[in-house]
């Protein structure tokens, strides 16, 4: 029941390094594509025809209501059965990730499209691009850079989220602290320590986060 201790820690150390990282290629991979596919949602809502436009809204907010956990668990379960044979644990969470984090990408990018004065996109459709070049070449670059902290800090959150994926036996790094403290009876010892790991690397975002907006700021 006592502190932290660094010689047990140490011992482990492979083990819970491995779920980090598995922890880490989930959030990076998800990160990639809720940002892609949140990006092709926000701009459908916005310029896109309504029957889509429409269709897109009630994807954001129809998952923005739904506890992640149970996305994740659908996906686990379902998708088996509707493809005929298991996808996996990582790739389950995987997609999960994606589809759920898109919905609150989609939104942040959203904002930051429409912070976008109107006349660039007009005066790039006036240049001869079609309207989705004008978004790709004019409007998104300068959204992307307005965002960008909003972005790093839904990932943060998102990073976070990634405990949740012991539903599906994914073995990430809360997992394998979970694992290992009950194998060795040390219970206090080692959440203590995901605690801390979990605090430093998202305090450590969260100044980084801040230290760009002053940056963007001071430019």
């Amino acid at each position: 029941m006592g502190g932290i201790d660094a010689d047990l820690i140490a011992a482990v150390a492979p083990f819970l390094w491995d779920g980090l990282c598995t922890s880490l290629e989930l959030l990076v991979l998800a990160m990639a594509g809720g940002i892609s596919l949140g990006a092709i949602l926000a701009v459908i809502r916005i310029a896109g025809p309504k029957p889509l436009a429409a269709l897109a809204a009630t994807y954001v907010n129809g998952l923005r209501s739904i506890p992640l956990i149970m996305v994740i668990l659908w996906f686990y379960l379902l998708m088996p059965l509707a493809t005929g044979r298991p996808i996996g644990a990582f790739t389950s969470a995987l997609v999960a990730f994606t589809i759920f984090e898109a919905a609150y990408y989609s939104e942040i990018i959203r904002a930051g499209i429409q912070s976008i004065s109107k006349q660039q996109l007009a005066a790039a459709t006036a240049s001869g691009l079609s309207p989705l070049q004008a978004y790709r070449f004019v409007v998104l670059p300068q959204a992307f850079r307005n965002m960008t902290p909003i972005l790093l800090s839904q990932s943060i959150a998102l990073f976070q989220d990634t405990s949740l994926v012991y539903v599906v036996g994914l073995r990430d790094f809360m997992t394998a602290v979970s694992v290992t403290a009950n194998r060795e009876g040390h219970l206090v010892a080692f959440y203590l320590f995901a605690a801390l790991v979990y605090f430093v690397l998202c305090s450590t975002g969260a100044q980084s986060v801040q230290l760009l907006k002053k940056s963007m700021v001071s430019q």
